[in-house]
């Protein structure tokens, strides 16, 4: 048995894997159901209604996925350069940080300055701290892997200070119950992002950001002399400084466009779902990890991450739903990990082929 990789990928390919990765996943599935009994066909009925068909389904699914969108795009724009910013996480608390800062300090203001200040701000969060792996790769030849990973931890623990530990800005002193039991301050009025209904469904203003961005995003990776460079880049960084390329703007370029788009689903989070800056429901939804694995479902493609966003926000929203005494926690996690393990593992078949080949008989030698 060889593995070998594949000079050329089929288009038919591309969807024939991820469908039967996800039969086979519930596959799997089914043999864990039944062997801790539990009606297989009813268990996947309730999964889609949870996550698609049900009343209010949609909402809440839109509002799991939009976060992932934010961090996939965030992965995606910078692992197509073969930078791996795994900083995705503490890039969105950087843009929550400084978005709810902006938002605190323009009350009063009209709202659609407080919003445009809340993105900008966002923004500029997430890609300042992208910039210190950023620095550290392109000038010292330092792995982004580790440094981008690690300041995860550290924004993580700073925000925790500025809520938990301290008497910030950020943090409500008004009142006994606010000095005994920690919280950021709400954010005023202005502050919230719009969001429309068609039909009962709740679209976020964040949720169409990302789509933009996501077009944005294929526009100059697609259309443009930068998305070409980065390309060559990505490719061979000898190639791109032996073309003349100035490959170290570059990395520094896209780490910090990378950091941005993550540090805008920060401020996102802060104007379109809570309202004040939340280090435990920030920091326990672990967005930016998640994000990698719809970039790497997405095969880098901005229009695909949102898709996939959504796909696993869903998933994430019926496992949320069928959590109760009679379906545990560790069911649902396994079932989701099932899924995303298939999915992934499919990817190898896009890639690679497997060939068998017979090992032939020796041939007698003719006598003398």
């Amino acid at each position: 048995m060889r593995i070998e990789r594949r000079l050329q990928q089929p288009r038919w390919l591309m969807v024939a894997v991820p469908i039967l990765s996800i039969a086979v996943a519930f596959v799997f599935a089914t043999v864990i159901l039944l062997a801790t009994h539990h009606p297989p066909l009813h268990t996947f009925r309730r999964l889609v209604d949870a996550a698609f068909l049900g009343n209010g389904a949609l909402t809440e699914t839109l509002v799991s996925a939009t976060p992932l969108a934010f961090t996939g795009l965030a992965a995606a724009v910078a692992f197509r350069m073969n930078l791996f910013n795994i900083g995705g996480e503490g890039q969105l608390y950087a843009g929550a940080i400084t978005g709810a800062t902006v938002a605190l300090l323009l009350a009063g203001a009209p709202s659609p300055l407080v919003i445009a200040a809340m993105m900008l701000a966002g923004a500029a969060g997430g890609a300042l701290l992208a910039a210190i792996p950023g620095i550290l790769r392109a000038f010292f030849s330092t792995s982004e892997i580790i440094t981008s990973l690690m300041l995860n931890y550290v924004v993580a623990l700073f925000l925790d200070y500025l809520i938990f530990d301290s008497h910030s800005y950020l943090r409500d002193t008004s009142g006994f119950e606010a000095n005994v039991f920690p919280q950021g301050k709400t954010l005023p009025d202005e502050a919230t992002w719009s969001s429309w209904s068609l039909h009962g469904l709740v679209v976020p203003l964040g949720a169409l950001v990302a789509v933009g961005l996501a077009a944005a995003l294929w526009g100059l990776y697609a259309r443009t002399r930068f998305g070409f460079e980065v390309k060559v880049i990505g490719d061979s960084a000898r190639a791109g400084r032996y073309a003349g390329m100035r490959t170290r703007r570059k990395i520094l370029a896209v780490m910090c466009l990378s950091g941005a788009v993550a540090g805008l689903g920060g401020a996102s989070q802060d104007g379109d779902f809570r309202h004040q800056l939340d280090p435990r429901g920030l920091t326990q939804a672990n967005y930016g990890y998640a994000g990698i694995v719809v970039a790497a479902l997405a095969r880098y493609n901005p229009f695909a991450v949102v898709l996939i966003a959504f796909l696993l926000g869903g998933l994430q929203n019926a496992g949320f739903t069928l959590q109760g005494a009679d379906f545990p926690n560790g069911l649902v996690g396994v079932l989701q990990g099932l899924i995303l393990f298939c999915a992934l593992g499919g990817e190898l078949f896009v890639r690679y082929r497997v060939r068998f080949n017979r090992r032939q008989a020796p041939v007698a030698e003719p006598a003398a």
